[in-house]
């Protein structure tokens, strides 16, 4: 079931211009040297304060233009337990693990109708979920490195699904069954959470790659609600489920699911097959409502990727997604709908 939770507050505390950025950092598909769930056992909880810095925002306009917005966090519970989880055995191998199990989607029936029309392609590489009539969610690194935006992240466009031709019906050249086409929709602003930027953490922080991209023109396809990502022993069979555009499956739709293996207060750590492209995919499970019979979907992670992890002086490797905390939820809903009010239950 799902359990609502009591969500903390972010409150806008004030916003002043940064100069433009340089857009010039060369997109990066897999990131290394990260302070993974082994490193993050290691560090000492977030203060207060951390967290308002962290959790302090910049935002880039479709002109260029830049801004910083510092947040007050009230109400927010601090885990004295830290990042403490249970210690699993790591396995050595490939973004593909064992049998390739992921599904393409041609059925156009399927790729037309929720959950699936709900995953996008983002103009930089990567993949990405709707998360309102206008917002949609992804990986911070698929738009910035760490010190700068990625180059084609100043033009940034959002492609929805569509796979209806236009005209008398006839197929356009090149169209071919089961492969989506893309509506391409221009992105207005883009919010990244500063935990991301290399400056504050010293190092790249996967907890906090993620960003919100605010599209120019709302669509009226049926979107995804964000949910607070439960731990592993609340799950079905421990089972994540996700979409994306996987760079090694051209134009198609691959779905997948697996069990997660481990997880941190911000990391899920799973052996998803998956490929560079579907970075930034927005993971989700199905639960039951509280006192309902109905079922519902809703994201509880946004897909890092494929790391390697410095462990012991060993390079291991594994799937990450960043798990949407109530503080997350918070800052994601505050950005969807400009204050909080909307945003105390989760």
């Amino acid at each position: 079931t799902w359990h609502l939770k009591k969500i903390p507050q972010i409150v806008r505390e004030r916003t002043f211009s940064l100069d433009s950025p340089k857009f010039e950092a060369k997109p990066k598909l897999e990131l290394n040297s990260v302070c993974g769930i082994e490193c993050q056992r290691k560090l000492p909880v977030p203060s207060l304060s951390d967290l308002k810095d962290l959790l302090s925002y910049e935002t880039v306009f479709e002109n260029g233009t830049r801004t910083l917005t510092e947040v007050n966090v009230l109400g927010a519970v601090l885990d004295p337990a830290g990042n403490t989880t249970t210690q699993r055995a790591l396995r050595k191998k490939r973004q593909i693990y064992g049998t390739d199990s992921r599904f393409s989607i041609y059925d156009k029936r399927f790729m037309t109708n929720f959950p699936f029309n709900t995953a996008v392609k983002v103009s930089t590489g990567c993949s990405g979920i709707l998360i309102s009539p206008k917002h949609v969610l992804t990986a911070a690194h698929c738009l910035h490195n760490g010190k700068d935006y990625v180059k084609g992240s100043k033009r940034l466009r959002v492609g929805l699904m569509k796979t209806k031709s236009r005209g008398n019906g006839r197929k356009r050249k090149g169209a071919s069954d089961g492969m989506p086409s893309f509506q391409w929709t221009r992105v207005k602003s883009t919010h990244i959470p500063k935990g991301w930027f290399k400056g504050v953490s010293g190092d790249i922080a996967l907890d906090y790659d993620y960003a919100v991209l605010e599209l120019k023109r709302p669509h009226k396809r049926k979107y995804m609600e964000l949910g607070i990502s439960p731990t592993i022993k609340m799950m079905p069979g421990s089972m994540i489920h996700f979409s994306g555009f996987d760079n090694d499956r051209s134009g198609q739709l691959v779905y997948r699911f697996c069990s997660i293996s481990d997880e941190s207060n911000d990391l899920f750590y799973q052996y998803c097959d998956a490929e560079p492209g579907s970075t930034g995919s927005g993971i989700y499970l199905r639960l039951k409502e509280p006192n309902k019979k109905k079922w519902k979907r809703k994201i509880i992670a946004v897909y890092s990727g494929h790391q390697w992890v410095d462990i012991n002086g060993e390079q291991q490797d594994y799937n990450v997604a960043v798990r949407i905390t109530p503080l997350k939820y918070a800052q994601i809903c505050f950005w969807i709908h400009g204050n909080d009010e909307n945003c105390t239950q989760g």
